[in-house]
């Protein structure tokens, strides 16, 4: 990437102009050239700065701190996870982010990111499918229909292809939303009412609940071979929701294994247990699915370079455009050593 000269403005993205972006590039393109720049970013893994997100739990949520860099940029993601939130008419999960350059030490985009870590986060879930999933997968079941489903669905539709959608939540107005979300997605949307009536026929499970407890959404006798678990709600530690059976019984795939033992689902696993990193499929380095009967788990707790791959992203699309707004954040006097008398000339 060119080394940005200094400037004073910082480009901010706000939420009207993210919607924006995504409307003018199109919802399914946009979640199509995500997955592509975190599939560039992801295939030059061992270049970046890489460690567990920072958290701060609290009895009513997280708040996590992700940075990364790769040795000409700098990015990182304020992210909170409160499942409280949704009760109090909130969000789950809000965030921002911000993208610097390393020889300067300058911020080069600030944006919000609670739309765009739904985006990327779909994106890499279908990124991992059209990898993993079963070849010529069409049906996907949806468990969990909040603020994430959408945005699971269309990337899967977008990105692997699926027809089908099976829906399924322990409160049914969430799946009367998903649905009516859905109705012009050109996909066949079906409400289910159970878990085990979503799963029939469907090749790709996701899972995506927002409880913070260790909870059993999809039980070992559910899961028969030959399908792709998208398992994304477990995130922190203490929440899971699949049971262990299913998980020794599966090929599991996952991001960061330093951060996915903590927080995903193998944090049930003892520490030893084999897991592939999904870096290593898109490289060569290891197999992705072996054979038709293999159940494959992505056990996604979502990771730094997918923010950095989605923030360099939107720098690239807003460039030159009316998408941003230049923010006023940096104290840039003419005279580096001089900022108290920047200061005092203000009174002026």
């Amino acid at each position: 990437m060119p080394k940005p000269s200094a400037q004073a403005f910082v480009p901010f993205v706000s939420v009207e102009n993210m919607m924006r972006l995504v409307h003018q590039v199109g919802v399914e393109q946009i979640l199509r050239d995500l997955a592509n720049y975190i599939e560039e970013d992801f295939r030059r893994w061992e270049l970046f700065d890489k460690t567990p997100r920072v958290a701060s739990h609290s009895d009513v949520g997280v708040i996590e701190l992700m940075p990364t860099s790769d040795g000409e940029s700098y990015g990182f993601k304020y992210v909170n996870g409160h499942p409280k939130n949704t009760s109090e008419g909130l969000q789950t999960v809000t965030a921002f982010g911000l993208l610097a350059d390393v020889y300067t030490g300058y911020p080069v985009l600030l944006s919000e990111m609670t739309l765009l870590t739904a985006l990327r986060t779909a994106a890499t879930s279908a990124l991992v499918a059209k990898h993993l999933a079963p070849k010529g997968a069409d049906t996907m079941a949806m468990i969990g229909n909040g603020a994430q489903s959408e945005f699971q669905t269309t990337a899967m539709k977008a990105i692997v292809g699926i027809k089908s959608v099976r829906l399924y939540d322990v409160d049914p107005e969430a799946t009367k939303k998903c649905a009516r979300n859905l109705e012009d997605s050109g996909l066949k949307v079906v409400i289910c009412s159970s878990p085990e009536e979503a799963i029939l026929g469907a090749q790709i499970l996701t899972t995506c609940t927002a409880d913070k407890q260790c909870a059993t959404i999809l039980t070992d006798n559910m899961v028969g071979a030959g399908v792709h678990i998208n398992a994304i709600g477990g995130d922190c530690p203490g929440k899971t929701e699949l049971a262990r059976d299913i998980l020794t019984r599966s090929t599991i795939f996952v991001e960061y294994p330093p951060q996915t033992r903590v927080e995903g689902e193998i944090q049930q696993l003892d520490d030893n247990h084999d897991v592939i990193e999904f870096w290593e499929v898109l490289t060569g380095a290891k197999q992705g699915r072996k054979d038709e009967r293999e159940i494959t788990l992505f056990d996604s707790v979502g990771f730094a370079i997918e923010d950095f791959s989605a923030l360099r992203y939107v720098r690239d699309k807003v460039r030159g455009s009316d998408l941003c707004e230049p923010l006023d954040m940096l104290a840039d006097p003419d005279d580096p050593r001089d900022l108290f008398g920047m200061l005092h000339r203000a009174k002026a």
